[in-house]
């Protein structure tokens, strides 16, 4: 029996995932698709919110200035891409004026530090591209942004180091009150579990309902996104926020972890769980939206549209704790933005949930930092020169936008939660994220899998069950 499941292998899940791998604690993650950071977690805005945004005195507060910090920290041990550019939110008019003084009477409640507002002069010596009809902004230099699957990805080969047991493809369909806890049935299996915790996105409230609780309703969310190449840096050079509205933080501008531009997104509610299709009408609301901000955006250098999908609850708060109706359960639900910001602080925050909930948990000896991965690109001339040395494949560039190496691509299928598809390694490695989009390295991506594993071509997927990119070759006839 596992002393902890957790269920869900987004962000929160990882870092839950990661701080249990803390302690002498048995535990198993359960994650129904082929690989971790599969959803929400990798279709975002990857922005690192300051915290001033959430109502004070509620969870969301305190796990998103917590979360701020924690970041930083775990991408600075990790080698994350981060950048801490801080954020903007502008005014346009008077009404805007007042609300970001607001908010920043909301941030100091909520303890974000540095904040200020600032006049128009000072906005526009900062961001040059903005509407000039701006009155001003709220300035808050604490936030950032980071690439989010890297993010979830080293918090879980951390977790994985140290010992947490991850089941890909095992989706979990059904689950049994037993004596001492519970039985899970995930991918056609049994296992046992004396806790839950359940960080399962869009589908946390299939998941509370199969131990009987009712409580909260989640309404999938879905966001359109601009990705522009990174020949467009410096159009923007923080996070730039229009004013939130009800539906939402509303159409941003931002640089990327990566150096991109990313401008949305929309908000669109009452979405299937499996819907991250774009259209027309949503790119055009959130072109139109983000011409408020700036006029100078150049789409003819979007390299990607792309949706994701918020997992909005029917609660103002996030919904973490353990389930009024079922013991030894516990929630970490309705994690919409800021829950990349808070993910690791959620994880953090349910070390103390599971204590409350009587779980007995002794501080492990000897916590290892799993060795960072090379980064070709990032090397200097001696050290390439170096590596390529001693390993010929990290001369064999397979990228040539992002300069990634066949080397690397090696690194990522050794790792210790390895991918087995072309959107695996893109996760991982970086392959098929530049101007291209894989259009060249993709093929050549698709050969080093099959290779490396053995397996014929027809095998090897794009990203989730049933994204085939071959299914045989040209010519045969059956």
């Amino acid at each position: 029996m596992y002393d902890t499941a957790i269920i869900g292998g987004g962000v929160c899940g990882a870092a839950i995932a990661m701080y249990l791998s803390k302690y002498e604690v048995r535990c198993a993650l359960f994650e129904k698709e082929n690989d971790i950071a599969m959803g929400t977690t990798k279709a975002n805005s990857g922005i690192v919110h300051a915290g001033y945004d959430p109502e004070p005195g509620t969870l969301m507060s305190a796990l998103n200035v917590r979360g701020c910090e924690l970041t930083e920290e775990l991408c600075t041990t990790f080698g994350v891409p981060y950048r801490k550019c801080g954020s903007m939110v502008v005014a346009f008019d008077q009404k805007d004026v007042e609300h970001i003084s607001r908010l920043y009477e909301r941030g100091i409640a909520n303890g974000v530090r540095g904040m200020r507002l600032i006049d128009r002069e000072e906005l526009l010596a900062a961001e040059p591209n903005l509407n000039p009809e701006v009155r001003g902004a709220l300035y808050a230099p604490s936030a950032g942004v980071v690439n989010p699957w890297r993010f979830c990805i080293a918090m879980s080969e951390a977790a994985a180091e140290n010992g947490v047991e991850f089941y890909l493809n095992s989706e979990v369909t059904a689950i049994e009150k037993i004596t001492g806890g519970f039985r899970i049935t995930a991918g056609g299996k049994e296992y046992e579990a004396a806790y839950i915790i359940n960080a399962a996105g869009i589908y946390a409230d299939r998941i509370a309902a199969m131990v009987g609780e009712n409580d909260f309703k989640i309404t999938p969310s879905k966001g359109q996104y601009y990705l522009l190449d990174k020949n467009q840096a410096g159009l923007v050079n923080s996070v730039i926020f229009q004013c939130p509205t009800d539906r939402g933080k509303g159409v941003l501008v931002s640089p990327t972890a990566d150096g991109n531009i990313i401008v949305g997104p929309n908000a669109e509610k009452d979405n299937l769980p499996d819907d991250t299709s774009t259209t027309r009408e949503g790119l055009e609301f959130v072109a139109a939206e983000a011409a408020k901000t700036t006029s100078k955006i150049n789409y003819r250098e979007n390299i990607r549209s792309f949706s994701g999908l918020r997992a909005n609850s029917d609660a103002k708060d996030f919904i973490i704790g353990e389930s009024p109706v079922c013991r030894k359960f516990i929630n970490v639900a309705g994690i919409k933005s800021p829950g990349l910001t808070s993910a690791a602080a959620i994880g953090e925050y349910i070390i103390d949930v599971l204590k409350d909930c009587g779980m007995f948990m002794t501080e492990k000896k000897g916590w290892r930092v799993p060795e960072p991965k090379i980064r070709f690109a990032e090397l200097s001339p001696e050290e390439k020169a170096d590596i390529c040395k001693r390993n010929p494949k990290y001369g064999n560039v397979i990228c040539r936008c992002n300069t990634i190496t066949e080397g690397e691509i090696i690194d990522a299928l050794n790792s210790r939660i390895p991918p087995r598809t072309l959107d695996g390694i893109k996760r991982r490695a970086g392959t098929g994220m530049g101007r291209c989009q894989g259009g060249f390295c993709g093929p050549k991506v698709h050969s080093i899998i099959c290779e490396f594993y053995g397996v014929p071509a027809e095998s090897v997927l794009l990203d989730r069950e049933g994204s085939y990119i071959v299914c045989g070759k040209v010519g045969e006839r059956e």
